[in-house]
């Protein structure tokens, strides 16, 4: 019964995501033009470098690398945040809680169907693309299914962030600027705006023990099968930190949701 509730809140999020096709495609467009500007600043960095490999990374491995890594942002991304903020200021997070499934579950499964749909129809065609372009430069084997597996906790990982900065709100009522460092933060140390290989040697050591890191750059990582990734026992280290931090945070986010929930306020009482 549980199972058929959150795959009803999955057909329900499907739906609701192919009503504002326009939306998905002023986002796509949106991606062309930041990949544009991607392209030329990579291309000016290695053309000022003077030699077609930087930091054991070609050209072509950064560029694959960055554009996948928005492809996969758009699939992973949230706005848990926001709709917590508006539902707080509204008063709406009082229907919500009064639901027949616990928040966190609810909230989570609500943005499962939108998970769906960006993957169909931003990541899958944007994979195609670069294999097509590349002649085949991303391996094709056992690592897909290791790259499933490594998103599905990187989803987890993502939405136990999400929710850690958007129970911020039942204090604040408002956490934009919050919500701002948190996305800015995430997409520097994660690997999304600048793979990892370029951080300098003291600051990457730190960052490889981070959540952050196990968003996007562990999932890039192991689909392109680079820094140990291409066996057995260089994949399990990693899957290993994402799931030590997927647990970690998935606790401390459930204890300071149980907690701050009753404290909750919203206008008028």
């Amino acid at each position: 019964m549980n199972l058929r509730k959150r795959l009803a809140l999955t057909r329900a999020g499907i739906m609701e995501s192919l009503q504002y096709r326009l939306g998905t495609a002023v986002t796509l467009f949106a991606n062309l033009i930041y990949l544009v500007l991607v392209y030329f600043l990579w291309k000016a960095i290695y053309d000022s470098a003077g030699t077609d490999v930087v930091n054991g990374m070609t050209f072509t491995d950064t560029m694959i690398y960055l554009i996948l890594a928005t492809a996969l942002f758009n699939f992973l991304e949230m706005f848990v945040v926001w709709d917590m903020s508006r539902s707080i200021q509204s008063g709406k997070i009082i229907l919500d809680l009064l639901k027949p499934m616990k928040f966190r579950s609810y909230t989570f499964w609500s943005y499962s169907g939108s998970h769906v749909v960006l993957f169909t129809l931003t990541f899958i065609p944007t994979f195609i693309v670069v294999m097509i372009v590349t002649h085949g430069a991303i391996p094709m084997g056992i690592n897909l299914l290791y790259f499933a597996v490594a998103t599905v906790i990187a989803l987890v990982v993502n939405f136990s962030m999400e929710m850690i900065v958007a129970t911020i709100c039942l204090y604040t009522e408002s956490t934009w600027g919050i919500n701002i460092v948190k996305e800015t933060i995430v997409l520097l140390l994660s690997g999304a705006s600048i793979p990892l290989a370029f951080f300098p040697d003291g600051l990457k050591t730190i960052v490889e023990y981070l959540p952050f890191r196990a968003v996007y750059d562990i999932p890039l990582t192991i689909l392109l099968e680079k820094n140990g990734a291409d066996t057995i026992e260089g994949v399990l280290p990693m899957f290993g930190l994402q799931l030590a931090w997927a647990l970690i945070l998935t606790v401390a986010g459930t204890l300071f949701w149980n907690h701050a929930v009753k404290k909750i306020t919203v206008n008028g009482g």
